[in-house]
């Protein structure tokens, strides 16, 4: 197969989908991107189609879906018979996942914000409150056990 005017290459389609080439191995290894044709001296050869699929596996990852997630979406996505409420299930519920992560977060924030509050980050590493913290059994404010 001979590379026509059209055709990308691997260097090409990374610099229009905004990839790094090694992402784009990735994603195929992944079975994120269908096996490419090659050329005869075995040159991957895409497509804008596959531009459109980096490109959607790029900001899917950018709001938290992991590349399972994406593999899943992209299978609902090609199936004509699948219902929009399907992917907007599936948005609600990672919502909610990130909903419980920032809860999370936050509540370690507070627990070191307390546990830096007790500390003037003067003295002996053997009185520090933030060392003894950790080592206690006792939950610092703030942090669930």
């Amino acid at each position: 197969m001979k590379i026509s005017d059209k055709a990308l290459t691997i260097k090409k389609i990374a610099q229009k989908a905004g990839v790094g080439i090694e992402a784009i191995r990735f994603y195929e290894r992944k079975s994120l991107l269908h096996k490419p044709n090659r050329t005869a001296s075995g040159y991957r050869i895409f497509s804008d189609q596959d531009v459109k699929r980096i490109r959607f596996i790029k900001k899917a990852q950018e709001l938290g879906f992991s590349l399972a997630e994406i593999k899943e979406l992209l299978s609902l996505k090609n199936n004509s018979l699948t219902a929009r409420h399907d992917v907007y299930q599936k948005s609600l519920q990672k919502i909610e996942l990130i909903k419980e992560k920032i809860e999370n977060l936050q509540r370690i924030k507070n627990s070191l914000e307390h546990l830096v509050g007790c500390c003037k980050g003067e003295g002996r590493i053997e009185e520090c409150p933030i060392i003894e913290a950790f080592e206690s059994d006792i939950t610092p404010k703030g942090e669930k056990s």
